[in-house]
């Protein structure tokens, strides 16, 4: 038996083909015959439908009961992968496949292939991805856990919805077809089940045009429990979404915590100064609290920053424009004269708290305020230098952290490339 290792210096233009059905296989013995066969028809139909050829690509990810003997028994071509998980068997796959366009899905016998051949008529016509969605397309009973159906699919779809706008009804679709071009220039890594999302969200980040095809799930034929754990792989599914969105993750969460941190402030301020009559509602306790909200939301605003800057270098998020607007002024002796800046006014207000309390007999002082302002103030401006530099690091070790350059490359990698015409 012969198995291809993946090598991503393999060429893909080894075979001139225009389809590879990518199926990930660990020990699948029991339904491999049944989906390669099936791949099989829907490559039959694509050749009578388009006149383009393909070849079926088992990313075999440690089978130990003879699944790669039986898939190329069965005409499938086979490819070791040998880090583990459902994500690293179709990134394996999909580097090492030779179509130009990739027909991806499980090889459990859950999905029929010949529902991709409208998928690939979408890619034919201009889509970068097209994915399936089992619920325009139906769900045979017991296909489908109930907790999956109508809990974990919809709420992480709907979050995955909100936070990237990409506009479809069934991120974890198993059967889904996309260019290859486009899959390697994702930059995928997600190596377990969270890959679902993860090329869902970094297609929506890079612009590219997503359509959607009905997809069928049906029982799958296996004698085992599914890879599928739902529990462990939706929570995988949630934090993967909250990582790739760091304005909700950091963003979001910084501008309410320091919004709130000021109103309190600024109104136990205005009391203390008598601008406001009464001793108000916000004393030293809601000072305290205040103070601390504001130095949160200002180390979740440079995490912010430094989690998209670190998006924009890895490709799959683009640059905002107000960012590149004022792309002069964000650098790092910005931030340090700044924080510095911080640092002076904090320390001035120290002093002269110090200077109070020492002419008060160093008795307790009549207001805590100040002192907790002056703390605020020199924390924030230690958070804005330390930031300064993590920005500058993740920027490349560029001073200036947001690089035009860098920009204008993202716009090129995600331009549209030469189609195959159907």
């Amino acid at each position: 038996m012969f198995v291809q290792r993946f090598d991503k210096t393999l060429s893909p233009s080894a075979m001139p083909l225009a389809i590879s059905i990518v199926m990930p296989c660990l020990n699948e013995s029991i339904s491999l015959p049944h989906c390669i066969a099936n791949a099989r028809d829907a490559l039959n139909r694509i050749e009578r439908e388009f006149g383009i050829t393909g070849e079926i690509l088992i990313a075999d990810n440690g089978s130990t009961d003879g699944s790669q003997a039986i898939a190329t028994a069965c005409g499938a071509r086979v490819v070791g992968i040998a880090e583990r998980g459902y994500g690293a068997a179709i990134i394996g796959g999909g580097h090492a496949a030779f179509g130009k366009y990739l027909l991806i899905g499980d090889a459990d016998g859950s999905y029929d292939f010949t529902d991709g051949v409208a998928m690939v008529a979408r890619l034919l016509a201009g889509a970068d991805l097209c994915m399936g969605s089992r619920f325009a397309g139906g769900i045979a009973p017991d296909a489908m856990p109930w907790k999956n159906r109508y809990i974990g699919n919809p709420l992480l779809t709907g979050v995955l919805n909100l936070l990237f706008r990409s506009g479809i009804d069934d991120a974890h679709c198993g059967l889904r077809a996309i260019r290859r071009d486009v899959f390697v220039a994702l930059g995928l890594t997600g190596a377990g089940m969270e890959f679902a999302s993860e090329m869902v969200v970094k297609a929506s980040l890079k612009r590219i045009r997503i359509d959607q095809t009905p997809a069928t799930l049906s029982v799958d034929l296996r004698d085992r429990a599914p890879h599928l754990r739902p529990w462990r792989d939706g929570w995988r599914h949630l934090r993967y979404l909250l990582m790739l969105s760091p304005t909700w993750l950091f963003g979001v969460p910084a501008l309410a915590a320091m919004v709130v941190a000021t109103v309190v402030l600024a109104v136990a301020l205005a009391h203390m100064l008598g601008l406001l009559a009464g001793t108000g509602a916000f004393g030293t306790s809601w000072s305290l609290v205040a103070g601390f909200l504001f130095c949160i939301g200002h180390l979740s605003a440079v995490m912010a920053a430094a989690t998209h800057l670190h998006s924009v270098n890895e490709g799959y998020r683009q640059m905002p424009m107000v960012l590149r607007r004022y792309a002069r002024v964000l650098t790092l002796e910005t931030m340090l004269i700044t924080g510095v800046s911080l640092l002076v006014v904090s320390g001035c207000g120290l002093g002269a708290v110090a200077l109070e309390w020492s002419n008060g007999d160093f008795a307790a002082l009549s207001t805590p305020l100040p002192l907790i302002l002056a703390c605020v103030l020199g924390a924030t401006g230690l958070q804005t230098i330390i930031g300064g530099f993590l920005l500058a690091i993740i920027a490349g070790h560029e001073a200036r952290f947001v690089a035009t350059a860098r920009h204008d490359a993202f716009v090129a990698s995600a331009a549209p490339v030469e189609r195959i015409a159907a």
